[in-house]
């Protein structure tokens, strides 16, 4: 059987063989290198054509990549911006605090430890003051002179309450005052000439008595209307601690 099998296929190989003789004898040497030529050049031709595509196939397919990462970027410069301008916006608030705080500290020092500002409770300074002006007085000036407009706290007789007073310094510490029997005020011996004081200086209360001589820390002060005004004639003389401070201006008010 694998005789038969051999034979057959040496006789299979003898015609072909015999087949590509005629062929070549009859198409000639030319006529096979054309064949071959066109052969070679279809196969490059074939050749490039896939190559073409196949680099077509790569860049269609790279395109949404890009267009990915293009988005991306775009994305993460945009989260960038809006980071800066959150981080500016936050620097720029901590900054406004800041400066909101010093301007806070510098009118609390300014209003409630250098300067204040009240009103004119009563009418016990007029003319000078009349009742509702704004006093403008400085609290480091507790040394008080003499004729100075001084703002006090002091706690009258019969009352438990501190009350805001207005008053004018007419003996300050070591002075001796005393009122005449024509009341007139006297310091240290000599009647006060008095040229803006419209009214007698009588004395008030049997609880102070006359001659007084001033100690280290104490005030003698009475108001301009002495007819109806409550003074050192009424609750005696008024001590440094009880001073708020001196009166360095006066805004009228029928002026505001």
């Amino acid at each position: 059987m694998d005789s038969l099998e051999q034979k057959r296929a040496e006789n299979l190989t003898e015609n072909m063989t015999e087949i590509l003789t005629e062929n070549s004898t009859e198409y000639g040497t030319e006529n096979l290198a054309e064949y071959e030529t066109e052969s070679s050049t279809e196969y490059e031709t074939q050749s490039s054509t896939e190559q073409t595509t196949e680099y077509s196939r790569e860049r269609t397919t790279e395109k949404p990549v890009s267009n990915t990462n293009a988005e991306s970027s775009h994305d993460t410069e945009k989260l960038m911006k809006q980071i800066n301008r959150y981080e500016k916006g936050m620097r720029n608030y901590h900054w406004f605090l800041i400066y909101l705080a010093i301007f806070l500290l510098v009118i609390w020092v300014l209003f409630f430890k250098i300067i204040g500002i009240t009103h004119m409770p009563n009418l016990d300074m007029t003319p000078r003051v009349d009742g509702g002006d704004l006093l403008i007085f400085y609290r480091l000036d507790k040394n008080a002179s003499f004729q100075e407009l001084v703002v006090f706290e002091k706690i009258i007789p019969d009352e438990t309450k501190k009350r805001l007073m207005v008053g004018r310094v007419i003996g300050a510490p070591g002075d001796t005052i005393d009122i005449s029997e024509n009341n007139r005020p006297i310091v240290n011996g000599n009647i006060l000439v008095e040229d803006m004081i419209y009214y007698d200086t009588p004395k008030r209360d049997e609880r102070v008595n006359y001659p007084i001589t001033l100690g280290e820390d104490e005030y003698f002060i009475l108001v301009d209307n002495r007819k109806e005004g409550l003074d050192s004639r009424y609750f005696g003389p008024v001590k440094k601690k009880e001073l708020l401070g001196t009166v360095i201006n006066v805004i009228r008010r029928n002026k505001l």
